[in-house]
């Protein structure tokens, strides 16, 4: 199993970092790499990649695939010797990987595809590594293998469609250790360096060269994945790695430059689900410093506001422009001269900013689970500290499912009578009952009824909608009323917009009355 952060290095950092590596011993090596899948991308389509490297003068046959989170690979490698004048390149042969975790999903999957390999892609490196040790002789005790490499990705090599990707990244390994040590060092070096962490690999640069393509679809979420019986510093773990699964590949394509829209909208959204996991699952495990919310949640509160913003100027106003112009309302730019949005960050600069690094480093090592290695003794804990065991956990998740249910039903009855920013807690409320709701059904699955968690989820959705709707349109009717200052025109909206209150008021209120009486999945049975 391979832990590893890799992270991209901007070109205008790329000097510091070659300098920074060489104050230790380091190694350099070529690294010439040929990349197989079938025809169909069958491997690729199942996280795997089947590469043969070239490294300095010796030929190595890799098998990997993705883990149980953003930090665990599957890997298998086999040196099969030195390469020798006038000798080819030696084939590819997947029975190599035979009896291993990796090599055992790789032959299912080419059996299932029924297609044989052929080379996809190529790559060529410089690599320098250099091992670091780091956190003393105690707990974060870790040894590193920092691997910086330069070159490119190769496709279509030797042909007039011949394309290139360059590459540029700074690897971090761990060899043995704790994994915290890694997670510092992994802080410190992207701190330092302005370096921020990136999902794409070798493998699928490749692939994007090959189909021509440079955007690619956002990634929405899924459930967590739980082990059996887990206890509730595992489902604090499996759930945090849903929330990264769904955030860091949105995240790395708008730190490269992406700006596409639902790329943005769903990093917000894996935003909102972590944020509610910090404050919904803390009591699972009573080692509070484990799961650190007041270090992480500002930091993660101010990314989402300035992607916000970003939403709200563009997406928010553009339905707002679609309405007003059916009303027959003026024409004009509702943020022309506004200074604030002169000012506003690129999504880029927010996902690039050292705040949210550091904490997108702090969750994926929160994520990995690594026991001390032998002879290595815990640190000191008071008796009742710890996590809750399975029974315990699924109670506390009633209870928090339970409060928050109820007090959306409660202040969904009153809702017109609400101050404005009640009204905005309860959408807010609303959707931490939901993305709760998401994390705990595989929790309480009943196999007599594997539906009820998505009936429950399904009721939920008259209210959300008619929320979302309230609230873009209170945003729609801020924006312009700011604008009256600069322009005149701004008035039409201020006026149709406050006109529809009432009236989106009471559709709140009757939307989330349609809760109460929905069939709560995590009751307990008779």
């Amino acid at each position: 199993m391979e832990i590893e952060f890799k992270f991209h290095i901007p070109a205008e950092r790329l000097q510091a970092v070659q300098a920074a590596m060489r104050r230790g011993a380091v190694v350099r090596t070529r690294l010439q790499a040929r990349y197989f899948d079938t025809a169909g991308q069958a491997l690729a389509a199942q996280g795997i990649v089947l590469r043969l490297r070239k490294e300095g003068r010796r030929w190595v046959q890799t098998a990997k695939a993705t883990g149980d989170n953003a930090l665990h690979r599957l890997e298998h490698n086999v040196d099969l010797g030195a390469a020798s004048a006038g000798i080819a390149t030696p084939a590819v042969d997947p029975e190599r990987h035979q009896g291993t975790p990796v090599g055992d999903r790789l032959a299912k999957v080419l059996a299932a595809s029924g297609e044989p390999l052929v080379e996809r892609q190529s790559t060529d490196i410089v690599r320098l590594t250099r091992e670091v040790r780091t956190g003393g002789a105690g707990a974060g005790a870790a040894v590193v293998e920092l691997a910086l490499d330069v070159g490119k990705v190769i496709a279509h090599a030797g042909t007039p469609d011949a394309r290139e990707s360059p590459v540029c990244e700074l690897e971090l390994e761990l060899k043995r250790g704790d994994v915290q040590g890694l997670v510092a060092l992994a802080r410190r070096w992207s701190q330092q360096h302005g370096l921020w962490f990136s999902t794409v690999s070798k493998a699928e640069r490749g692939a994007r060269l090959l189909a021509g393509v440079e955007a690619v679809p956002a990634v929405k979420a899924e459930a967590p994945r739980f082990g059996e019986a887990a206890d509730g510093r595992a489902i604090q773990q499996a759930v945090v790695a849903s929330c990264l699964a769904q955030m860091l590949p949105n995240a790395s394509e708008i730190a490269a430059g992406g700006t596409d829209e639902e790329q943005i909208h769903q990093l917000r959204i894996g935003i909102r689900r972590l944020r509610t996991a910090l404050r919904e699952l803390a009591g699972l495990d009573t080692r509070t410093d484990l799961f650190n919310r007041a270090e992480w949640e500002p930091r993660l509160v101010d990314a989402f506001r300035a992607l916000g913003m970003l939403r709200d100027r563009e997406q928010v106003l553009a339905l707002a422009q679609a309405q007003l112009g059916k009303a027959g309302a003026p024409a004009f730019d509702p943020l022309a001269g506004d200074p604030a949005s002169a000012d506003a960050r690129s999504p880029g600069e927010v996902v690039r900013a050292p705040g949210f690094q550091s904490v997108l480093v702090s969750l994926i090592g929160f994520t990995a689970s690594v026991s001390a290695e032998p002879g290595q003794a815990a640190e000191a804990a008071p008796d009742d500290a710890g996590p809750l065991n399975a029974g315990d956990a699924h109670r506390l998740l009633r209870q928090r499912l339970q409060r928050l249910h109820a007090q959306t039903v409660r202040d969904g009855r009153r809702f017109e009578s609400l101050a404005t920013e009640a009204q905005h807690r309860v959408r807010k409320r609303l959707k931490r009952l939901r993305y709760l709701a998401e994390f705990a059904a595989p929790l309480f699955a009943d196999a007599s009824d594997d539906k009820s968690a998505a009936r429950y989820l399904k009721r939920l959705r008259p209210a959300q909608d008619a929320l979302g709707r309230f609230n873009d349109e209170a945003v729609a009717l801020t924006l312009y009323r700011k604008a009256t200052a600069r322009d005149a025109r701004a008035w039409y909206a201020v006026g149709w917009f406050s006109a529809r209150h009432a009236a989106g008021a009471k559709a709140c209120r009757k939307a989330l009355g349609k809760i109460e009486k929905a069939p709560r999945f995590w009751k307990k049975k008779n």
